[in-house]
């Protein structure tokens, strides 16, 4: 398998203002002057902007992972009988135990993935973290896992306001109260379950990094970025790739300690005394990932090639200086488009106006 034809699928392509990650995937994908293969957009909503851009050669609507891991494996091997789907790259956290229980059989029906196990998956859940940082000798913030509201009126003794309320799987606010712990509790169980974490709250500069392990304990590549402006969510919406021997030094104690196998994405805070902790560890790729292409270190094409059995080109110190600034942009489509996808569960020969 090479990269002048490999068929490849993405996950995630909701692009609102909290974007998934599957457009960044794709174009870091198509910024490969060596790549002229297929992108095959995998899609859980009929109105995801993804679903209406070029950046796809041909939709396809899968079920949520509520639906099960049957629903999935035979909506996938369906989509592989039709386009020839030979590599596949979930972008979402939560889809990632659903596809991994069916990996054996899409690799059957001659589709592989690149991911980490589901062993390393809970090492970095947000409820292992202070067990991931004495395991790999990381600093990290204090926290508790709590499931009940009344617990919430006993943070108090163990945080001094404010501290950060986090869902399981995403979500992150700020409280400075017990009120505001007891809103954010009741916003986070509301759209993620239980538990909820409580985490110290760290004052300093934010910086992510994107990387890759090869599932041996190394790091095929890294990309670290500071974060210039974030949205009230939290979310990037302006960086810069930086040299930062910290940052990188905690990426590979990370994937030492873990050996992580595939994409992943480090949340680190530098304090003002220069001190970095450890936020969270996200496993997938983020939604800035085309920073990395964009700097030099196309690790979305890396976890194809990893994926497909063959060795992933050589990654070069990322571009210093190298900017993302994120844009909203009005996509034109017409409703028979959508019409199709809503009827069909599918579109080929995306066209976007």
């Amino acid at each position: 398998m090479n990269k002048s034809d490999v068929v490849i699928g993405v996950t995630g392509l909701n692009a609102t203002d909290n974007p998934g990650p599957g457009i960044s995937v794709i174009r870091s994908l198509r910024h490969d002057p060596e790549f002229k293969g297929k992108i095959i957009g995998l899609s859980y909503d009929a109105l995801d902007p993804g679903n209406f851009s070029n950046y796809a050669d041909t939709v396809y609507l899968i079920p949520y992972p509520s639906e099960g891991e049957d629903a999935l494996k035979n909506r996938l091997k369906y989509i592989i009988s039709q386009t020839g789907m030979q590599v596949c790259i979930p972008t979402l956290d939560s889809e990632l135990p659903g596809f991994n229980a069916i990996s054996d059989d899409l690799e059957e029906a001659g589709c592989k993935m690149f991911l980490p196990t589901n062993e390393q998956y809970k090492m970095r859940s947000k409820t292992s973290l202070p067990e991931l940082g004495a395991a790999a000798s990381i600093r990290v913030p204090a926290q508790r896992v709590i499931a009940s509201k009344n617990d919430v009126y006993s943070l108090h003794e163990q945080f001094i306001f404010p501290l950060v309320i986090k869902g399981v799987f995403y979500g992150a606010e700020i409280c400075h109260s017990v009120e505001d712990a007891s809103i954010a509790y009741d916003k986070m169980v509301a759209q993620w379950g239980v538990p909820v974490i409580v985490q110290e709250f760290i004052s300093g500069t934010e910086f992510d990094v994107v990387a890759v392990g090869d599932g041996k304990g190394g790091l095929v590549g890294a990309v670290p970025m500071k974060k210039m402006y974030m949205t009230d969510k939290g979310k990037g919406w302006s960086g810069i790739v930086v040299k930062g021997d910290e940052l990188m030094d905690m990426t590979h104690k990370f994937t030492k300690a873990t050996n992580w196998r595939g994409p992943c994405e480090l949340e680190i805070l530098r304090t003002a005394t220069g001190e970095h902790f450890l936020l969270e560890v996200n496993p997938r790729f983020p939604a800035w990932t085309f920073l990395s292409a964009g700097a030099g270190v196309n690790l979305p094409m890396a976890v194809s090639q990893l994926a497909s059995g063959s060795e992933p080109d050589v990654m070069p110190e990322p571009d210093a200086g190298t900017m993302f600034v994120r844009i909203s942009l009005d996509q034109i489509t017409h409703v028979d488009q959508f019409q199709h996808i809503v009827a069909n569960g599918e579109c080929h020969g995306m066209e976007s106006k």
